[in-house]
């Protein structure tokens, strides 16, 4: 049977001089990319040389609207309204799609960062609101996330939904990324990587971090930008679905 996946980062996750991965030596790696919109990291700097350089590269384009938490890399727990949600969100992909626009290619998915991600996963109300964000965006573009709250109601409204796999990120049992305040939640043994990443990928399963086997299939995999060495990493990772016999390819 015949495997393909995409390899996705988050990417132009830097503000200012601040730089947190080696995105250009990524960009010859992956397939697609998640770009930060201002909010948890960027700035129009990083989003213009980001967006210029992938699309250079022929790497798919996606979003990656966050929270507005600088400070917190869009990682904490903030109170915010759904009124701010749908605004906030449909902001930053305003701002994204300026520099789409300005270098001739196209924004093709969605992925929410951090908290806001886990917010929409497990929360109907914030999946109704950051849905709303797109519906006033284009109808035509993919959301890309974990099962959940927000991946039901974007199938509900009709959009295509691309189910997301994590080759660095430990599970909950019930599918969920486990938090990083626990220890544990980040894989980084890159055997371990790579065993659990073509398990996710041939077999569509993955050990949780309680030890139980669950099913967890995806069409693309993320690789954090801010792992450390998540250059190397991806590069090495590649290699290996690769003399897997998995090939690697876009999914938006």
């Amino acid at each position: 049977m015949k495997h393909t996946i995409d390899i996705n980062t988050d990417m132009g996750e830097g503000f200012g001089r601040y730089t947190v991965a080696n995105d250009e030596k990524l960009l010859d790696i992956v397939s697609s990319v998640n770009i930060a919109c201002g909010f948890h990291a960027g700035d129009p700097v990083i989003m213009n040389n980001t967006v210029k350089k992938a699309a250079q590269n022929q790497v798919a384009i996606g979003a990656h609207p966050g929270l507005a938490d600088l400070i917190g890399f869009g990682r904490r727990k903030i109170n915010v309204t759904m009124e701010e949600v749908t605004t906030n969100v449909l902001y930053q992909l305003g701002a994204l799609s300026a520099f789409t626009k300005a270098h001739h290619t196209t924004l093709r998915h969605v992925s929410p960062h951090g908290q806001l991600g886990h917010y929409c996963v497990q929360d109907k109300n914030f999946a109704k609101a950051f849905m709303e964000a797109i519906n006033s965006f284009d109808e035509s573009i993919k959301i890309v996330a974990l099962e959940g709250e927000l991946a039901e109601e974007a199938r509900r409204q009709g959009y295509t939904v691309v189910k997301q796999i994590f080759s660095d990120r430990a599970y909950n049992n019930d599918g969920t990324l486990v938090e990083r305040s626990r220890v544990g939640s980040v894989i980084t043994d890159f055997d371990e990587m790579v065993t659990r990443t073509i398990q996710m990928i041939k077999e569509n399963t993955v050990k949780t971090i309680d030890g139980k086997i669950i099913k967890m299939e995806g069409d693309i995999l993320c690789i954090h930008s801010d792992t450390a060495n998540s250059d190397v990493l991806a590069e090495k990772l590649k290699a290996e679905l690769v003399k897997n016999n998995i090939s690697i390819s876009p999914s938006t």
